[in-house]
């Protein structure tokens, strides 16, 4: 059942939902009958945010729910009222002091998702009705949201490489789209070594996918997503504690997918290509070596410091392939460093852009639809950190300085200076449950991509 529907005229059945502060609250109470008055001096509802009370009329039928919120933050205001609240059809009342209700309505969907592959939904979501209009723009953000959710929240058992590729052939049947991929043996011969040099210990193949779309004559764009379906962290190996969620490292390849979906539904006029490098970093007898050297797809040669460093290496070889179609902009999203979140905690994705004037766009396009990002920067002098003795880099180094950024240095190393290019850090999950974030796999920055490229090319 759709936590959104649309509006019908003159709906009386219908429940209103009042959003109220401490500042209004006085004014709120005027308004009310002398019994309900009472119910909420009785109750101690003060209207603190986070604060609910339930109003019935004279006959005891619920008629108005109160909210307490923060007036400046309207996106958690409902975020968790569609499974609390009695089933029923709600919307909200024009008195609240919160007027922007497209954002009410955007937490009270994303805080009524439930992943429910597994066991039977708890109860059905409470409905809020909104007009038509609203209903449209919205829907394809919430879906696109849960599909984020649903791939990272997916056990990798049943998300592995192939089915990560399956997700996107499904995505191209949908759209129209071309998919083709490189898998197993075919990566060295096409010239992916790195791909081929994470994935190959596991039983299951590694692989690259490529989604593409889009009429000739448009901008090319490139999206780029980290598909590491699992990632014991190699020969180096994580403890149990690091390896308990790394379901979740396939989070950047879950973020792209979920782009490209909302690029292609609103057509947006670009030809699109999807890159989704999918593996596992196991661990066998022909696990990726510390101390190696590969040469990536586009000739630098790495030295494998740390093989628990394996999200850039898959990323590089497919960025130097979407370098190769030269496009008017790459993206790419990947759940890729601790460091980032221990510099910006986990609701923070770490935002690093090649053009300044790049990295303003898309952090005000994060904020216009509350979708933040935080940028950090690309402090090449810190290049040393990744010195090689013997080859022309490597993917890690000894310091524990500035990992996120050391991480993205090298990225930015396969993308040539003249290409405008994005590259999202983010956790793609939720420790606990908050109000329109359920624990579990969360979409951090798809929103706020697609508001940026919506005005980039779209105008």
């Amino acid at each position: 059942m759709s936590p959104l529907i649309e509006a019908k005229p003159n709906d009386r059945a219908s429940i209103a939902i009042e959003t109220v502060d401490a500042q209004h609250y006085s004014a709120t109470r005027r308004r009310l009958t002398a019994a309900q008055r009472r119910w909420l001096a009785d109750g101690g509802f003060d209207a603190k945010p986070g604060s609910t009370a339930l109003l019935g009329d004279a006959q005891g039928k619920l008629v108005r729910v109160l909210v307490g919120v923060d007036a400046d933050d309207a996106f958690v205001a409902l975020g968790g009222l569609s499974r609390q609240l009695p089933e029923g059809i709600y919307h909200l009342a024009a008195e609240g002091v919160i007027g922007d209700h497209a954002t009410l309505a955007m937490g009270w969907a994303l805080g009524a998702y439930e992943f429910t592959r597994y066991r039977k939904s708890r109860r059905a979501p409470a409905q809020l009705a909104i007009d038509g209009h609203a209903l449209k723009t919205l829907k394809p953000l919430i879906e696109a949201t849960s599909l984020v959710r649903d791939l990272v929240n997916t056990p990798t058992e049943d998300m592995g490489p192939k089915h990560l590729a399956d997700a996107i052939k499904q995505l191209g049947k949908v759209h129209k789209a071309k998919v083709r991929e490189w898998v197993g043996e075919e990566l060295l011969k096409a010239n992916f070594p790195t791909i081929h040099a994470v994935g190959r210990a596991s039983h299951r193949a590694p692989r690259l996918v490529e989604l593409s779309w889009g009429k000739s004559s448009h901008p090319k764009l490139v999206v780029v997503g980290k598909g590491v379906c699992f990632d014991t962290g190699g020969l180096d190996l994580k403890p149990s504690d690091g390896m308990r969620w790394m379901k979740k490292d396939m989070g950047g390849a879950a973020h792209a997918i979920a782009l490209a979906g909302l690029i292609m539904q609103a057509k947006l006029p670009v030809q699109l290509t999807l890159l989704v490098p999918a593996v596992e970093n196991a661990v066998s007898g022909n696990a990726l070596r510390p101390g190696e050297v590969i040469t990536t797809r586009a000739g630098h040669s790495v030295e494998i410091d740390n093989t628990d460093a394996e999200g850039r290496l898959v990323l590089c070889d497919a960025m130097a392939y979407g370098v190769e179609q030269k496009p008017e902009l790459m993206i790419d999203f990947a759940t890729l460093t601790g460091a980032a979140r221990v510099a910006l905690g986990p609701d923070l994705p770490a935002l690093f852009a090649n053009g300044d004037a790049l990295a303003d766009e898309v952090l005000a396009a994060g904020r216009a639809v509350h979708d933040p990002l935080w940028r950090l920067p690309l402090w090449r002098p810190y290049r040393r950190m990744l010195d090689s003795y013997i080859a022309d880099f490597a993917n890690s180094g000894n310091s524990r300085h500035a990992g996120a950024i050391t991480a993205a240095l090298y990225l930015e190393r396969f993308v040539p200076d003249d290409l405008p290019w994005v590259h999202l850090d983010t956790y793609a999950w939720n420790d606990a449950d908050r109000p329109g974030r359920p624990r579990g796999g969360e979409a951090m920055g798809v929103r706020a991509l697609f508001a940026y490229l919506q005005g980039r090319f779209n105008g």
